[in-house]
C-alpha cells in the first residue's frame, strides 16, 4: 500500500484512513472522484470496503486476480472485493468462527453483482473434491434462479432485488465449502399485479414467454408476446434493451437441473407463473344484481387446469365470499372492485407462497447432512434505501429494514469502538455520532410505534381506512421530532405534503409515503374460501404452500409489517452472533453513465452510509486488536521466553513478546484483556515474522522426522541390498558356470569340425561348415564388385567353389542389366555406334583406342550451316550427319574443301551451293581405309560412275561408322596396309601408299603415285 502512495495526487490514496484532511467531506469526495476516473472503484476505510458502481466491465474478476488475493494480507494488494472475502474467509479458517459480511448502498449500487462476485470467489479458491463441486455448483447457481424469482426492472436499476437475501455458506475444518442456507425478506408480492410506468414485473415470467419452448407455452395456454398479459404491460416496458430473456431462461432451466428440481417440480412451477399470468387476464363484469361475474370463462379453465382445482368451485369462489355466522357459513356474492381485489390477492398470495417454497428447495439442496461443527461466512445482499416519487409500503419496510441494518453499523462499529475502548481502559477521544435508534423506535416500538398503530388499525373493529391510520399516527406519534404530516407541517413544508402523506426523517434524508394501500398490503388477507380451493389444489407446490391445517386455525395470522419486524430482529441477531465485514456500495450518477461522478447524489450516500464517522473512528482508534490468550498463543513463536510455552499470565507473556519483538510506544496499547495496536503496518511486520519463524520450526520438525524417517528406510534398505547382493551374486556366478560349460561345448564342436571340413556335409561338420558359409556371404556383402568392368571376385572356401560361381554370374549379370536400365535412348545409340566401329577397326587401325572415350556426335554441322540452294536440291532426304572433309582430285590429286553430307538414302560430296558428288547407297561397292592415323577415306563406286572418291576427315572412326550404318554395309569396310588401288575413271586405276613421317603429309610423288604420310604413334 505504501508504494501506491506515490501517485495519490492523481488516482487518491487507496485507504481512506491515511488522508491528511480526513474529517473534511470535500477532500473524502475528491479522493472518491480521483479513483473512479481512473477506473479504480475501491477503497478501504481501514477494513471496511467502498465500493462505486463502474456502469461497465472491468478486467477485474478473473481467475488469475482471484489466485492474486488468495492467502494474501489484507493491505498488501489494492483494494477489492476479494480482499474482504479472502480476509473473511482465512480469519474463519484460522479462529474457527463465524463471519458475516453485510453489503449496503441504494438500489442500483452494484449489491447483487456484488455477493455474485464473492460467491465466485469462493468457488474457485476453496479446496474442493468431486462431491464438495456439486454443491459449489447449487450455491453459485440459486443466484440466477432466485434473481429470476425475486429481482425485477425498477426505475434505477434493471435488476433491482424486489427481496432481501441473507445466505450462509457453510464451510468444514478444512475451509471446504460443504453446504448452505438462504433467508429470504419481505418479497414485494404487490410487483405481481402493479407496476408504476417504466417498470417491469418480475424476471420469471418474461424469461417464460420469452425463452420457453413452443410445447411448453402449448401447454401452459401462453402466447409468446408479453402485450397479450394484463399483467405485464403496466410499466410499459416489456422489452428492455439490457435484459436478454431468453439467455437468461436457458441459465435458469440448466440452474434448475443441478440444483435438483424433478421435471414434475418444475412442470408444476411453471404452471403456477403461468396461472398468475392467466389470473391477470380475467375480467369482471355486474349481472343484474350488481354482482360481479366472471366475463370470459377461457382463463379460468386455464387456471382451473394448472392449479388442479375444480372449475366450477375456483369460479364460485372469485365471485363470491364465505362468511361465518355462528354455526352456518353463508356465501356472500363480491361486486366487481372486490372480486378484482380477490383475484390479485390470489395472484400476490401464490407468488409470495412459491417463492418461499422456492427458497426452501434450494435450502434443501444445499443442507449439508454431516453432523460436525461447521463455520459459515454470511452474504447480506438486500434492498437499499428507497426515494420514488410515490413511497407506498413496501418502501416504507425497505427504508425501515436500512434504519436497523444502520443501527447495526452503528452498534457494531462507532459505539462498539468507543466502549471496548473504554472497558479495556484505553484513552480515547469521544467522537459524536448520530444514533438512529430514535427513528427506529418510531417505527418499531411497541403499543406506540408505527408498526403498532399500523396493526391496530387493521385488527380494530369497525370501518378502518387509511386516512384513520394516518389520523391515529398523528394523535400519538405527531409530537416527534422525525414526523411530519401535512396538519403537523409549517407553511414552507406543508406545500410538499398532501392530505394522505406522511414524511420520516431518515438517518438518510427526507422520505414522504403515501398512506394510502397501507391498509390493505399490511393485512394481505385471502378470503377464506380461495384458501379452500388452494389447500384442495392437486398442484404439489399448492398444496405444500396452502396446509389444510390453516383452515382449522381461526386466530388472524400475523399483519406483514409485524411479521416482517420479527424476520428483520431475528437477522439482527443473527448478524449480531457474527464477526463484521462491511462493503458500502454506491450509485455514482442516476442515469447508469460510466465515468459520470454525480457529486450531490454521492455526498447524499456518504452521509446516510455513515462513512464520515467510519472514518474518524478508524482514524483516532487502532487498526487491531485481540485478547492476550489469542494474541499469545499466536505469536509466541517468535521470542525464546514464550515458546514453546509460557507459564504465567497471559498479558505479562505478550508484554515480554511485545519488548522482544521491538514495538514502540506510540504503536500499541496495552488493555485489561487485550492488545491494540494502532497501526495495521507493525501487525503485518509482526505476521511476516511469525511465517517465517513458523517456516523455520516446520522446517526443523520436518528435518527431525525426516531424519528419522530417513534412518529406518536407511537401515531397511541396507538389510534388503545384502540379501539381494546374495542372491544376484549366486545367480551371475550360476549363469557363469554354464555360459562356461556351453563355451566349451561350442569350441569343441567346432574344432571336431573343421578337422572334418573336406568331408561331405555330416552332422560332425554341419555346424563349421555353415558357419564357413555364413562369414564367406557376410565378408561376400561387403566385397561385391561395383561396376561392369570389375572383375575381382572374392575366394571362396571349396565347399563353396559352385555356389561362388553361381552367385558371380548372378552379380555380373545384375550389374550389367543395372548397367543398360540407366542408359538414356542417345547413350545407347552411341554405343550401338561404337559396337561397330569397334567390329570394324578394333585391333586393325591405329588410333582406334583411343577414339574409344570420345562420344560420338549426332552430327558435326548442323543442318542450318548448310547453303538453302544445296538443301533444295537434296529435299525430300532426311539429312543425318554433316561433316567437313578434305577432298582430293582424282586428276592430279589437288585437295579441296568440302561438305560430306549423309542422308537416309545418299551420300553427298557438297561445295558451296552445289552438290559435287552423289553416291547411293544401294551402288556402294566398299569403303577403305589404311590402319596408319591418317585420316583417309576411300569410297569405291561403281565403274560407270566417275571414279572412287578420296576424302580425308578429323574424324574418321566416327565418319566410317555412321557411314556404314546409314549404308546397312559394315561389310564393305577394309582397313589395307602399304597401300591400296582405286578406280580413277573409267578404265584407269591409281595406287594409295601409306607410310610414316615425321609430318603428316598428302602429295603425288615422281611416280604418280598418291602417298599419304602419318606420324607414328607413341608408345
Amino acid at each position: 500500500m505504501e508504494g501506491a502512495l506515490i501517485a495519490r495526487d492523481k488516482v487518491g490514496v487507496q485507504d481512506f484512513v491515511l488522508l491528511d484532511s480526513h474529517t473534511s467531506e470535500a477532500a473524502f469526495l475528491n479522493n472518491l472522484r480521483k479513483r473512479y476516473q481512473e477506473n479504480l472503484i475501491y477503497t478501504y476505510i481501514g477494513s471496511l470496503l467502498v465500493s462505486v458502481n463502474p456502469y461497465q466491465e472491468l478486467d477485474l474478476y478473473t481467475v488469475s486476480q482471484m489466485q492474486l488475493y488468495r492467502g494474501v494480507n489484507f493491505f498488501e494488494l489494492p483494494p477489492h472485493l476479494y480482499a474482504i472475502a479472502d480476509n473473511a474467509y482465512r480469519v474463519m479458517c484460522n479462529e474457527f468462527n463465524n463471519h458475516f459480511i453485510l453489503i449496503s448502498g441504494e438500489s442500483g449500487a452494484g449489491k447483487t453483482e456484488a455477493s455474485k462476485k464473492i460467491l465466485q470467489y469462493y468457488a474457485v479458491t476453496c479446496p474442493t473434491t468431486e462431491q464438495l463441486q456439486t454443491v459449489r455448483d447449487r450455491l453459485l447457481l440459486s443466484n440466477p434462479v432466485l434473481e429470476a424469482f425475486g429481482n425485477a426492472k425498477t426505475l434505477r436499476n434493471d435488476n433491482s432485488s424486489r427481496f432481501g437475501k441473507y445466505m450462509d455458506i457453510q464451510f468444514d475444518f478444512k475451509g471446504a465449502p460443504v453446504g448452505g442456507h438462504i433467508l429470504s425478506y419481505l418479497i414485494e408480492k404487490s410487483r405481481v399485479v402493479h407496476q408504476n410506468h417504466g417498470e417491469r414485473n418480475f424476471h420469471i415470467f418474461y424469461q417464460l414467454l420469452e425463452g420457453g419452448d413452443k410445447e411448453l407455452l402449448g401447454w401452459l395456454g401462453l402466447e409468446r408476446n408479453p402485450q397479450k398479459y394484463a399483467y405485464l404491460i403496466q410499466g410499459r416496458c416489456a422489452k428492455v434493451f439490457s435484459i436478454n430473456d431468453k439467455n437468461d431462461w436457458k441459465i435458469v432451466r440448466k440452474a434448475f437441473s443441478i440444483i435438483d428440481f424433478t421435471e414434475k417440480d418444475m412442470e408444476h412451477l411453471f404452471g403456477i407463473v403461468a396461472s398468475v399470468l392467466h389470473l391477470g387476464n380475467i375480467q369482471f363484469e355486474e349481472d343484474s344484481n350488481g354482482h360481479a361475474i366472471i366475463r370470459d370463462g377461457s382463463q379460468i379453465k386455464w387456471i382451473s387446469k394448472l392449479l388442479g382445482a375444480h372449475l366450477s368451485i375456483l369460479q364460485e369462489a372469485l365471485t363470491n365470499r364465505k362468511i361465518e355466522a355462528r354455526s352456518e357459513e353463508v356465501l356472500s356474492p363480491l361486486n366487481v372492485d372486490l372480486a378484482f381485489y380477490a383475484r390479485d390477492a390470489v395472484a400476490k398470495a401464490i407468488y409470495g407462497r412459491t417463492f418461499t417454497w422456492l427458497v426452501n428447495k434450494i435450502n434443501g439442496s444445499l443442507a449439508n447432512k454431516d453432523s460436525t461443527q461447521k463455520t459459515v461466512i454470511g452474504l447480506l445482499d438486500i434492498y437499499g434505501f428507497e426515494v420514488l416519487d410515490t413511497n407506498s409500503f413496501e418502501q416504507f419496510c425497505i427504508n425501515y429494514c436500512n434504519e436497523k441494518l444502520q443501527q447495526l453499523l452503528i452498534e457494531m462499529t462507532l459505539k462498539a469502538e468507543q466502549e471496548e475502548y473504554e472497558l479495556e481502559g484505553i484513552e480515547w477521544e469521544p467522537i459524536p455520532y448520530f444514533n438512529n435508534k430514535i427513528i427506529c423506535d418510531l417505527v418499531e416500538q411497541k403499543h406506540k410505534g408505527i408498526i403498532s398503530i399500523l396493526d391496530e388499525e387493521c385488527l380494530r373493529p369497525g370501518e378502518a381506512t387509511d386516512l384513520s391510520f394516518l389520523e391515529k399516527l398523528e394523535e400519538k406519534v405527531g409530537d416527534h421530532a422525525h414526523f411530519v404530516t401535512r396538519k403537523l407541517a409549517d407553511q414552507k413544508t406543508r406545500k410538499s405534503i398532501d392530505w394522505v402523506d406522511f414524511r420520516l426523517l431518515h438517518y438518510a434524508g427526507e422520505v414522504t409515503y403515501c398512506a394510502v394501500g397501507f391498509l390493505e398490503k399490511n393485512n394481505d388477507l385471502l378470503y377464506r374460501n380461495l384458501k379452500e380451493v388452494l389447500c384442495n389444489s392437486k398442484n404439489s407446490i399448492i398444496r405444500e404452500c396452502f396446509l389444510l391445517s390453516e383452515l382449522d386455525n381461526r386466530r388472524r395470522p400475523e399483519t406483514v409489517a409485524t411479521q416482517f419486524k420479527n424476520s428483520l430482529t431475528s437477522l439482527i441477531e443473527i448478524l449480531m452472533s457474527k464477526e463484521p465485514s462491511y462493503i458500502r456500495c454506491i450509485k455514482p450518477n442516476e442515469n447508469k453513465e460510466p465515468g459520470k461522478f454525480d457529486d450531490f447524489l454521492i455526498r447524499h450516500q456518504v452521509k446516510y452510509l455513515g462513512l464520515m464517522e467510519h472514518l474518524r473512528v478508524r482514524r483516532a482508534g487502532f487498526a487491531y486488536r485481540r485478547k492476550y490468550e489469542l494474541f499469545l498463543q499466536r505469536y509466541k513463536s517468535l521470542c525464546p521466553a514464550t515458546w514453546p510455552h509460557w507459564h504465567g499470565p497471559a498479558a505479562e507473556g505478550v508484554e515480554r513478546l511485545i519488548k522482544h519483538i521491538g514495538y514502540k510506544p506510540e504503536e500499541y496499547k496495552l488493555g485489561r484483556t487485550k492488545i491494540f495496536i494502532r497501526f495495521p503496518k507493525t501487525l503485518f511486520a509482526t505476521e511476516d515474522a511469525f511465517e517465517y519463524r513458523k517456516h523455520l520450526l516446520i522446517s526443523r520438525l520436518q528435518a527431525k522426522y525426516k531424519g528419522f524417517l530417513g534412518k529406518r528406510a536407511y537401515q531397511k534398505k541396507r538389510k534388503a541390498a545384502i540379501k539381494l547382493e546374495a542372491c544376484w551374486r549366486g545367480a551371475l556366478a550360476r549363469r557363469a558356470a554354464k555360459k562356461r560349460t556351453w563355451a566349451v561345448q561350442t569350441i569343441r564342436k567346432f574344432i571336431n569340425g573343421f578337422i572334418n571340413r573336406k568331408k561331405p556335409l555330416c552332422e560332425e561338420n554341419r555346424d563349421f561348415v555353415r558357419l564357413s558359409q555364413y562369414h564367406y556371404l557376410m565378408k561376400l556383402r561387403d566385397h561385391l564388385p561395383k561396376n561392369v568392368l570389375d572383375k575381382s571376385w572374392l575366394r571362396p572356401p571349396s565347399i563353396l567353389e559352385e555356389t561362388s560361381e553361381m552367385l558371380q554370374k548372378l552379380c555380373v549379370r545384375n550389374l550389367v542389366r543395372k548397367y543398360c536400365r540407366g542408359l538414356t535412348a542417345e547413350r545407347k545409340v552411341q554405343l550401338q555406334q561404337k559396337v561397330v566401329t569397334s567390329a570394324v577397326f578394333s585391333g586393325k587401325k591405329e588410333g582406334y583406342l583411343e577414339s574409344l572415350s570420345q562420344p560420338f556426335l549426332e552430327t558435326r554441322l548442323k543442318e542450318s550451316d548448310l547453303n538453302p540452294k544445296v538443301l533444295q536440291l537434296i529435299r525430300g532426304e532426311n539429312i543425318k550427319y554433316v561433316t567437313p572433309v578434305v577432298k582430293y582430285d582424282r586428276n592430279g590429286f589437288k585437295a579441296r574443301e568440302r561438305l560430306l553430307v549423309l542422308t537416309q538414302s545418299s551420300a553427298y560430296v557438297v561445295e558451296m551451293a552445289k552438290i559435287k558428288q552423289k553416291i547411293e547407297y544401294s551402288t556402294l561397292k566398299g569403303i577403305s581405309t589404311s590402319n596408319l592415323s591418317d585420316g583417309i577415306v576411300v569410297i569405291h563406286v561403281p565403274e560407270d560412275k566417275k571414279g572412287d572418291v578420296i576424302l580425308q576427315c578429323e574424324h574418321i572412326f566416327e565418319t566410317v561408322t555412321k557411314l556404314c550404318i546409314l549404308a546397312n554395309k559394315q561389310s564393305v569396310v577394309k582397313v589395307v596396309k602399304g597401300s591400296l588401288r582405286f578406280r580413277v575413271g573409267s578404265g584407269k586405276e591409281g595406287t594409295m601408299v601409306f607410310t610414316v613421317g615425321p609430318e603428316p603429309q598428302v602429295f603425288k610423288d615422281k611416280t604418280g603415285q598418291l602417298t599419304v604420310v602419318s606420324t607414328p604413334k607413341r608408345s
